[in-house]
């Protein structure tokens, strides 16, 4: 079947998120200085050539000693250049117009970046004066400082936002881990080739395409062949069975893992594929899994199908003899 005599309907799209708990140890630089922000400081380093660093380094940028000097530095300071903001993003420090900004703290050498409640572009100047904006609730995170203000402006009392999850630690001790999430929203548009693929998973049918010049098969769909730039105009259907070319045994356990280790993630070469993609292999030791081992894909309920390859649940031995390595060697 050609793209051409394909069903019509319209590319799918959906709303996709990324995101995962940046969790980040200190040490003893960078837990200093939170710390000192827990308690309204900014503290600094002094580096071999007298050089205040704010935010601090952990080594000397012009001896790679490590550093240990700590020099408290004023909140306020100048701003050195500045970007306006006109529509704040989810998880910026203001959800209003605001400037990002480098600012030199009085007592500093370097400038550190943050955020700058300005008002208007007409407000935000390169040589402004401005000062800290301490948050509501300091929890030992660079978000204790929620931004600054010019620092001829009135005392905010407006609340600051809540600060991000840190990490849990008994009351009273220092913090010394800090976690930050992280995360992106975005409209995800399939294309055409794509969605024909997603609405065959939906029906049970695994679709590839085919490149009329060289007549490898793609799997997922692309557009065009890479090898050749043409458009992969021939549908084909694929069976659900294939070999596993590549893997890896998941020996670590890790934020939001489904399975206990061990697992194996295989790369599958479906039977008339030229090109193999990630899934889960299960039902056997993963000390048992090999390259060549012959699978097959293990739906899950029907009712439980839409427009997603996680209608496998994971794929399982099939009990056949494994492919001898020269049938796949060019396709790893």
């Amino acid at each position: 079947m050609t793209a051409s005599t394909a069903d019509t309907e319209a590319p799918l799209s959906a709303p996709l998120e990324v995101g995962f708990d940046y969790t980040r140890s200190l040490g003893p630089v960078l837990g200093h200085f939170v710390n000192a922000l827990r308690e309204r400081r900014i503290e600094g380093v002094r580096g071999a050539d007298g050089r205040v660093h704010v935010p601090p380094v952990e080594y000397d940028p012009v001896t790679a000693e490590p550093l240990s000097e700590f020099v408290e530095v004023a909140t306020e300071g100048t701003v050195l250049s500045w970007s306006w903001i006109a529509e704040p993003v989810e998880g910026q420090p203001l959800q209003r117009a605001f400037a990002w900004a480098l600012i030199r703290l009085d007592g500093a050498d370097t400038a550190l970046l943050h955020a700058v409640d300005a008002g208007s572009p007409e407000h935000i100047r390169t040589g402004l004066r401005v000062r800290v904006r301490w948050a509501d609730e300091l929890v030992g995170h660079i978000r204790d400082i929620a931004y600054f203000v010019p620092a001829d402006a009135p005392e905010d009392t407006e609340p600051t936002p809540p600060p991000p999850p840190v990490a849990k630690r008994e009351e009273g001790e220092p913090v010394s881990t800090i976690i930050t999430p992280v995360h992106l929203h975005y409209q995800h548009s399939a294309s055409p080739e794509e969605s024909r693929y997603l609405r065959g998973l939906a029906e049970g049918r695994l679709i590839g395409q085919r490149c009329p010049a060289c007549a490898k098969v793609y799997i997922p769909p692309r557009g065009a062949c890479p090898t050749d730039g043409v458009p992969t105009s021939e549908e084909v259907e694929l069976p659900d069975t294939g070999i596993v070319t590549t893997f890896c045994i998941v020996n670590v356990p890790f934020l939001g893992q489904r399975l206990k280790p061990p697992y194996v993630a295989a790369y599958i070469l479906l039977d008339g594929a030229d090109i193999a993609f990630l899934h889960l292999v299960l039902g056997c030791d993963a000390a048992d899994v090999r390259m060549g081992m012959r699978v097959r894909a293990s739906w899950k309920p029907r009712d439980q199908w839409w427009t997603t390859l996680e209608n496998i649940d994971h794929f399982e031995p099939t009990g056949e003899p494994d492919a001898p390595y020269e049938s796949f060697a060019h396709h790893l």
